[in-house]
């Protein structure tokens, strides 16, 4: 089993352009969002409590976040959590309206990452490896962590296997 390193170091090593991953600020939650808001239907009230097949996702992502990592499994839950709240107030809405939060939500989302990616002049990591799909979140909660001087030893790790981020090939420093 791929341990928070392994899992983030495979994922930056397509990621090491500060353009490309100022992009994933931007598209991976959009993305995020999208996905829960169009799992939010159908919904169930079970006991005051709202299930669809949004919450079990969430439920299950979370679980796996914290079993790679007890600080970033908190902090995706956090996110996680909020993406649900909108999800639920969303699907609430005409069908129509919820399906083009959703959908305009993932487009766009997708739009983002792909121009990221040309900065990047790699494929996204996605391609080589599905799991890049739940842990790009996981990267973005994990660069902002990085950019407040948090996780200095995760850094260090995932900078010694993948590379220093540069800018169109000049790195900083």
């Amino acid at each position: 089993m791929k341990t928070l390193n392994d899992h983030l170091s495979q994922y930056a090593a397509y990621h090491r352009d500060r353009r490309n991953i100022a992009t994933h600020f931007i598209g991976i939650p959009m993305i995020v969002l999208a996905v829960v808001v169009l799992l939010a239907r159908p919904s169930f009230d079970v006991a005051g409590l709202v299930l669809s097949p949004a919450t079990l996702a969430t439920v299950a992502a979370t679980l796996y976040y914290l079993r790679l990592d007890l600080r970033f499994g908190f902090a995706m839950a956090v996110f996680l959590g909020i993406c649900l709240a909108v999800a639920q107030a969303t699907a609430d809405l005409s069908t129509s309206a919820w399906a083009t939060v959703g959908i305009g939500l993932f487009v766009v989302g997708w739009v983002i990452q792909f121009i990221g990616h040309v900065f990047e002049g790699r494929k996204p990591a996605f391609v080589d490896d599905i799991m890049g799909l739940i842990i790009g979140p996981l990267f973005v909660v994990a660069e902002l962590a990085f950019l407040l001087g948090m996780r200095r030893e995760v850094e260090a790790v995932v900078v010694a296997r993948a590379g220093p981020v540069h800018v169109g090939g000049e790195v900083l420093k």
